[in-house]
């Protein structure tokens, strides 16, 4: 082996070139080492200073970790989306609305595809929303009056519509009736709409004017009253047509000005105590449209127009002075009753009474009076029912039947009925007002399975089911809302029976009848008056499928 080679391994070359080859004393080989110790370390301490000044001076960011929401807490609220302005309805034009007084309708047999229904009894769909559709809804008050507050078979609170509402007033979603049913309703309210006078109302005797369409109707009559009476009470049953299928006076349709000018002759008209028209019952009819119209046009105009209505229903309302009908009658006589034509007095009347209860239930529904308002009323009916009915309490609910007077005298408690038919034997047209009376139960808080409202129905269904037209418009009215609310084999019957006599009987074509009802003038008390009383009624027989709230 090469010795030079196993000496360059332990020694160094020097700056010649020359190897030391001379032994190395041991105290110099272990100076060498510690040296290198002291250097290493020194490094060492030299680079941990170093690092801890990095890090004093360059302080890592904290930063948040990934948030994964737990499985059971609810994702995190996003922004809510900027507030639109609501719209100016005043400032949108409706292409099909014009405000004249001469309109040239579309024909009035509407085709089949017009009327997009499903072939669901109880599902009828219209994609159209007219109207605040919260207006009438589950709630006295507020953007969500009207259904629950003024829903019949509700108690204190509770209105309209299976539909109306409730009463389900707005034309969007599922509607309850038979396929195409919205299509003769409309047609009545295109009646309605070329009738209308140029002033906002409609006039019972002189309607037919208004029309451009031959032949023209023939005109009708003012029967129990002069024009103040008449053309206030047929503008608010036109009116309450609108309103029942959710056409408003503000919500841009194509019946708007339809509605605000009957709306504005209402206003018109109303004397400065509040008083519409000379009596009672036309009073009533148009305090119900105006609160209808307050309501579902959330309109703060009408507000004192309607609640001055209203105060005079509560002026009017018939005191209980009556001493001889001992138990029934042991609260003061301070208690509220029922309402008669004109002044307050001792004589109720039904026909009267009935709709100033509906009266009061929408005013109930638009926050014009409270609960304690209907308190006469509901005292009214069952002093009333109990004396017509004095084996009332053995009655049974699915057989018995009971029956409403005509009139009640709260001094002597006298009461005017007429004679009762026999088993399975048509119902007496007039002085019967059973109809009335079952109404009432309805809209003042007794429901299905009640005596009352049960054994009332019990005798409608038996004795007034409408076979044929014409028939008494008037109480198929009532009965027929009634029945809505009953509901079960009843309502089925009775619905049977007069959809097919409504639908069948309405005039069709492309002249001035179109859309209508024909009268006869001994078909009910009033019928005299007429093809706009007889058209509204049929028109609002046909709206209770949405009009009001099934409880």
């Amino acid at each position: 082996m090469n010795q030079n080679a196993g000496t360059a391994i332990s020694g160094y070359t020097g700056s010649q070139g020359e190897v030391d080859a001379s032994p190395r004393h041991p105290s110099t080989a272990a100076s060498g080492i510690s040296g290198w110790l002291i250097s290493g370390a020194f490094h060492v301490l030299m680079l941990l200073i170093m690092y801890g000044i990095y890090w004093v001076v360059n302080v890592p960011k904290n930063e948040t970790p990934p948030v994964h929401p737990h499985p059971y807490l609810a994702p995190e609220r996003k922004p809510d989306p900027p507030v639109k302005k609501p719209l100016d309805a005043e400032k949108i034009v409706i292409p099909v609305e014009a405000d004249t007084t001469v309109v040239t309708l579309d024909p009035v047999v509407l085709p089949e595809l017009t009327d997009p229904t499903t072939t669901s009894e109880n599902n009828v769909v219209d994609s159209t929303v007219r109207g605040d559709p919260n207006a009438i809804a589950d709630t006295p008050m507020g953007t969500e009056g009207f259904n629950k507050a003024t829903g019949p078979g509700s108690g204190d609170a509770g209105q309209t519509g299976n539909g109306l509402g409730g009463l389900r007033r707005d034309r969007g979603g599922p509607r309850g009736g038979p396929p195409g049913m919205r299509k003769h309703v409309d047609s009545a309210l295109r009646w309605f709409k070329k009738h209308q006078s140029a002033n906002g109302m409609w006039d019972a005797v002189s309607f037919y004017r208004n029309c451009t369409q031959e032949p023209k109707c023939e005109p009708g009559a003012e029967a129990h009253g002069g024009p103040a009476n008449y053309d206030v009470a047929m503008t608010a049953y036109a009116l309450l047509c609108f309103l029942g299928d959710g056409y408003d006076h503000v919500t841009p349709s194509r019946y708007r000005s339809v509605v605000s000018r009957g709306v504005n002759y209402l206003v018109s008209v109303q004397k400065a105590d509040g008083y519409l028209g000379e009596r009672n019952y036309e009073h009533a009819v148009a305090t119900a449209a105006l609160c209808e119209a307050y309501v579902m046009g959330n309109d703060p105009s009408l507000h004192d127009p309607a609640l001055k209505a209203v105060q005079q229903i509560l002026a009017h309302e018939n005191r209980d002075g009556a001493a001889a009908d001992g138990a029934e009658s042991s609260s003061a006589a301070s208690t509220g009753m029922g309402w008669d034509y004109a002044t307050p007095g001792q004589r109720n009347d039904s026909s009267v009474s009935g709709w100033n209860v509906m009266a009061l239930k929408d005013a109930l529904a638009a926050g014009l009076v409270g609960s304690e308002a209907l308190a006469g009323p509901k005292h009214w009916l069952d002093i009333v029912w109990k004396k017509t009915n004095p084996d009332w309490a053995k009655l049974d609910v699915y057989t018995g039947e009971s029956r409403f007077p005509y009139t009640y005298q709260s001094d002597s408690a006298a009461t005017e009925i007429a004679a009762a038919p026999g088993p399975k034997q048509p119902g007496p047209n007039d002085h019967d007002l059973t109809c009335v009376g079952a109404t009432c139960a309805v809209f003042l808080g007794h429901h299905a399975g009640d005596p009352m409202l049960e054994t009332m129905s019990n005798y409608i269904v038996n004795h007034y089911a409408p076979t044929s037209w014409p028939t008494n418009i008037y109480y198929m009215y009532y009965n027929t809302m009634t029945m809505f609310q009953v509901g079960g084999e009843k309502w089925k019957l009775w619905n049977g029976a007069i959809r097919d006599v409504l639908v069948k009987s309405q005039r069709t074509g492309d002249d001035c009848f179109a859309g209508s009802w024909d009268w006869s003038p001994n078909s009910f008390i009033g019928g005299e008056t007429g093809r706009v009383l007889t058209t509204a009624y049929a028109c609002l027989c046909l709206e209770v499928y949405w009009r009001y709230k099934r409880e």
